[in-house]
C-alpha cells in the first residue's frame, strides 16, 4: 500500500506527534553527536517542521534536506528561512551526485519500511571521511519499560498503534540499532543514548509546564543518560563507511 507521507506526521485523537519534551530532547542530540561532526556540509533525512535543520544551520553553512511530505518542506522552508536547499522525494526514489561530509538521519530510521536499500543509497552518499549519524526512540527507554509492566505496551519493541499511525514500522534498541548499520556495510564509530527517560513525553511536558521539572532536571537525565544508555531517550550510532 502507497503511504500518504503527508498525514503520517499530524497529530491524532490519542497521540500527538511531537511534544514539547521532542524540541527539549534535541538540543540534547546536538550536545552528544557535535563532538563528530565533520567540517563541510550536512544532509539532513526528513525535516518535521525544520527545528533540526535549524540546529543545523547553526553549524553548516551548506545543508540540504530530503523530505517525503511536500507540506513538511513548506513547514521547515518557512521556519529555516530559505537556508537549507530542500529535496521533495522518498529516500528511495532520490539520486544525489553531491556528496556529504555529514549525514542525519534523526528519529527517521523508524519510519523505514524497508531501511537496508536507503542505507546502502547512504553510503554511497558519504564523502570520504564522511559520518552517518543516526539517532532513534529507545525501545528499552526506563519509561517504555513501565509501560510494558503496566500493560500499556506489550513488549519492548513494540510497535504501538499509535506509533503505527504516525508511520513508525520497526522500534530499535541500542543493539538492534548497531546491527542494522553493520548489515549495511557501515562501520559503528560511537554508540550511546541520549536522556535518560523515566516519564513518557506527555508526563515530562506536564511536568515540565507545572514547574515539577527544570532544565537542570534534564540536564541530569542527559548525564545519567551516559551512564545508562540502554534507559535512554533515544540511541544513537556514528558510522563511517
Amino acid at each position: 500500500m502507497s503511504r500518504d507521507l503527508n498525514t503520517e506526521y499530524q497529530d491524532t485523537e490519542n497521540r500527538l506527534y511531537a511534544y514539547d519534551f521532542d524540541y527539549i530532547h534535541r538540543d540534547y542530540m546536538i550536545k552528544a553527536l557535535a563532538g563528530y561532526f565533520r567540517p563541510g556540509n550536512a544532509l539532513e533525512m526528513g525535516c518535521y517542521h525544520g527545528e533540526f535543520t535549524r540546529k543545523l544551520l547553526q553549524v553548516f553553512a551548506d545543508v540540504t534536506v530530503i523530505e517525503g511530505a511536500s507540506d513538511l518542506i513548506e513547514i521547515a522552508r518557512g521556519n529555516v528561512e530559505d537556508k537549507a536547499q530542500f529535496i521533495l522525494g522518498r529516500f528511495e526514489d532520490v539520486e544525489l551526485q553531491q556528496r556529504f561530509d555529514n549525514i542525519f538521519l534523526i528519529h527517521t530510521l523508524e519510519h523505514l519500511s524497508e531501511p537496508q536499500p536507503v542505507l546502502k543509497k547512504v553510503r554511497e552518499w558519504l564523502s570520504p571521511g564522511g559520518r552517518l549519524f543516526i539517532v532513534v526512540p529507545n525501545a528499552n527507554a526506563a519509561s517504555r519499560q513501565i509501560a510494558v509492566g503496566m500493560g500499556l505496551i506489550d513488549f519492548n519493541a513494540a510497535v504501538t498503534e499509535g506509533e503505527r499511525k504516525h508511520g513508525h514500522r520497526c522500534t530499535y534498541s541500542l543493539d538492534t540499532l548497531e546491527h542494522e548499520a553493520l548489515q549495511a556495510g557501515f562501520q559503528v564509530e560511537q554508540r550511546g543514548g541520549i536522556l535518560f527517560k523515566p516519564l513518557a513525553n506527555f508526563q515530562f511536558d506536564a511536568a515540565y509546564r507545572a514547574g515539577i521539572i527544570d532544565q537542570a532536571f534534564f540536564d541530569g537525565c542527559y548525564k545519567l543518560g551516559m551512564k545508562y544508555p540502554d534507559l535512554t531517550a533515544s540511541v544513537y550510532v556514528v558510522c563511517t563507511a
